[in-house]
């Protein structure tokens, strides 16, 4: 049992990475990762620029302090715009913004309101459009971020469920992201299981969705179950139900 997608206050969490790590081992995994969100600028969930040392010290304590009692790894979620920076010990490569020509970041995962204003700004309203784009980048995900894992493989899906901007089905958006999963199987790198969305009332579904995930196994790919915690409540956010899934 591990876990290796959770962030502290070090970034966007609630909780230290100790009380992440002590939750941790109240639930009986054997090796935790907390994974904060590398430096994006003007975006306060990340760490701050120059915290990043703090953050690794603080990690290599705890790794000697719970040493024998759980596995401690330091971790980073790095987005596809962060600068490449060393001292981890495993890097999520993540795709959370869009960069427009006039600069704006135009973000897949903050408010469902923002994301809806940006895309009638910026895509005319072209759901597909956006999510082609979304894709396009994701494609290039692990030559970018040099990452030993890709995170949340299709989270500009995180608020359609809800809101039913477009449709999963339409051929548009299923060639998109069978593109950027065809680039990626050729790294050879894991895709997570990512129960964050659920955890925090998104989605009834991780990420990717159970179409996306047969589409990997089926092709080979590894899948590494992971909580996308941001609070210690949610650490292993129902891991058992997709277990017996990533095993067969």
């Amino acid at each position: 049992m591990y876990d290796l997608h959770m962030h502290s206050a070090f970034s966007d969490g609630k909780h230290s990475p100790e009380e992440m790590i002590l939750e941790g081992i109240r639930r009986g995994l054997t090796r935790i990762g907390i994974s904060d969100h590398s430096h994006v600028e003007m975006d306060d969930s990340t760490m701050p620029l120059g915290s990043e040392e703090a953050y690794q010290r603080e990690m290599k304590r705890l790794k000697e302090k719970y040493a024998g009692r759980i596995e401690v790894c330091c971790g980073l979620e790095r987005d596809y715009y962060s600068e490449i920076d060393t001292g981890y010990d495993y890097v999520i490569g993540s795709v959370h913004f869009i960069k427009m020509k006039d600069g704006h970041q135009l973000t897949v995962d903050w408010t469902p309101e923002k994301l809806e204003t940006d895309c009638r700004k910026y895509y005319a309203g072209d759901w597909y459009a956006l999510t082609e784009e979304f894709f396009r980048l994701e494609a290039d995900v692990v030559r970018k971020t040099r990452c030993d894992l890709i995170g949340h493989f299709d989270l500009v899906m995180k608020f359609n469920e809800q809101a039913g901007w477009f449709d999963p089905a339409h051929p548009r958006y299923r060639a998109a992201w069978q593109q950027a999963a065809d680039a990626l199987l050729r790294t050879g790198k894991p895709f997570e299981v990512n129960t964050g969305a659920i955890s925090r009332g998104y989605r009834t579904d991780a990420y990717p969705c159970r179409e996306i995930r047969t589409y990997l196994r089926e092709r080979g790919a590894k899948l590494i179950l992971s909580s996308d915690a941001h609070q210690k409540e949610d650490i292993a956010f129902e891991f058992e139900r997709f277990a017996q899934e990533i095993a067969d």
